[in-house]
């Protein structure tokens, strides 16, 4: 018997553990091994999306005015987080990683190059949190040492020890793998919830919904709508790799795709709609917009917000960079199986701590948060239109996870390589960069779904041709 079903009955029998961490390829029984729920689900990507990063791309978007900022946040999310459910079916009902989940359609090596990408880009994210929540701990610094905080003369000692700081809270996040992961959602999640309705008043007491509404930024520094909707999907697009690291611990499919969709879109729009107003309102209250201090703690500490939402902010950061390095620590044992899961956690997040310092030396934070962007949704977006299109259309939701380590099978292909994948997957790349800075694209709707769409296209036009 082919398939899913038959693999996960071998492994059900093998070694049914709640206290397992699975390796990448590895199939999640569905008996006796998924202890993940609804309320887990919606807590974990809660937990998320709710977090610095999320303040800070809602505050990047902020150049796009009140209105388009808002239109490009209720637009882009919920359609990248389509694609992240059709992603965590493929996890819940495969038991795999997502990376393994790219073998049938890339080929079993050439699985290695998104995988590759992927391990990159969550060491990128984790960076990124981490430095905005060092922000925060170089304001709390200066508050009870008088060290000065960043974007001070003299504030590199401070950005350190906030660094070092959220390093050791990021390895204690993914002590126990995704077992420490789901309790520090759930705590993160109650506390996100009292900043976020908190800041949200502190605000509005500050400036007027009326201001906020009226307010729009020079021209020098205004954001196009379609450079905007890039932004916003590129961030959202980015969790994609990380579902199925997930949804393979689900017990039912609602828990692999609804829960995650509910609690993405509560997250993320709650604090990008709190970054939003909360950069204009400090633009307004200052008589200055500058998207380069649009991080959360130059703002709180703009608005009066105080040493708690400081903390929360750190928490917060824990809660997704657990996240993260989940993810990328198990894209890590897609092409070193040697490494076992937890060793690979490890590893991702040193090398991550490392990458923190970077901004530190090279460059504005926000030119950095830019062209990662850019990377994300140039890279990311074809392999997801690639992914869904094999997995949904051509394989008709039907994956043999038995072959996904069988040299020579039936996702081995030419030498371990899907030529026809990879060629579609360059071809997206090339019309990302083609489209990404073409006017019409820059004024309405982005580049980065229509290189989805057309990449999905491509891809199916080639395998049926090739049937």
């Amino acid at each position: 018997m082919s398939s899913i079903l038959s693999n996960e009955d071998d492994q059900i029998v093998a070694e049914p553990s709640v206290k397992k961490e699975y390796a990448a390829t590895e199939s999640v029984p569905h008996n006796g091994a998924r202890n993940l729920g609804f309320i887990d689900m919606i807590a974990t990507w809660i937990g998320a999306n709710a977090n610095n990063g999320t303040w800070y791309v809602g505050g990047v978007v902020a150049g796009a005015a009140f209105g388009g900022a808002i239109a490009c946040t209720l637009i882009a999310n919920p359609i990248a987080y389509l694609f992240m459910a059709l992603v965590g079916y493929m996890g819940y009902k495969a038991g795999t990683s997502t990376m393994a989940l790219t073998r049938p359609s890339f080929g079993i090596r050439g699985s290695f190059l998104p995988t590759l990408v992927n391990i990159t880009s969550f060491i990128g994210w984790t960076a990124v949190n981490t430095f905005i929540a060092a922000i925060s701990v170089s304001f709390l610094l200066k508050e009870s040492f008088g060290w000065p905080a960043f974007g001070q003369a003299g504030s590199t000692k401070s950005m350190v020890v906030g660094i070092l700081i959220m390093s050791v809270l990021h390895l204690i996040s993914i002590s126990l793998g995704h077992h420490s992961v789901k309790v520090i959602e759930r705590v993160g999640m109650i506390l996100v919830a009292v900043l976020g309705i908190w800041e949200t008043i502190v605000v509005l007491q500050n400036v007027s919904l009326t201001q906020i509404l009226a307010w729009h930024p020079k021209a020098s520094l205004s954001l196009p709508f379609g450079t905007a909707m890039d932004t916003m999907a590129a961030f959202s697009l980015g969790w994609i790799p990380a579902i199925a690291e997930f949804t393979r611990y689900t017990k039912k499919k609602t828990s692999a795709t609804v829960a995650p969709m509910i609690g993405a879109n509560i997250g993320l729009f709650w604090f990008a709609f709190v970054g939003i107003i909360a950069t204009i309102g400090a633009a307004i209250a200052s008589g200055t917009f500058d998207p380069n201090n649009s991080d959360p703690s130059s703002i709180a500490s703009k608005l009066g917000l105080g040493w708690v939402a400081l903390i929360v902010i750190v928490v917060t950061s824990t809660t997704a960079n657990a996240v993260n390095l989940m993810a990328g620590g198990i894209s890590l044992t897609n092409i070193a199986k040697k490494v076992k899961p937890m060793a690979a956690l490890w590893i991702v997040t040193l090398l991550a701590i490392l990458l923190t310092f970077v901004p530190l030396f090279f460059g504005s934070f926000l030119d950095s948060f830019i062209a990662f962007l850019d990377y994300i949704g140039m890279v990311l977006g074809p392999m997801i239109g690639i992914m869904v299109t094999d997995f949904f259309l051509v394989r008709k939701r039907s994956y043999d996870v038995a072959a996904f380590t069988q040299k020579n099978g039936k996702y081995w292909y030419t030498s371990g390589f899907h030529w026809q994948a990879i060629l579609t997957w360059i071809i997206g790349i090339v019309l990302f960069l083609l489209l990404h800075n073409l006017d019409f694209f820059k004024n309405s709707i982005g580049a980065t779904y229509p290189v989805i769409v057309l990449s999905a296209l491509i891809y199916w036009a080639i395998a049926k041709r090739s049937k």
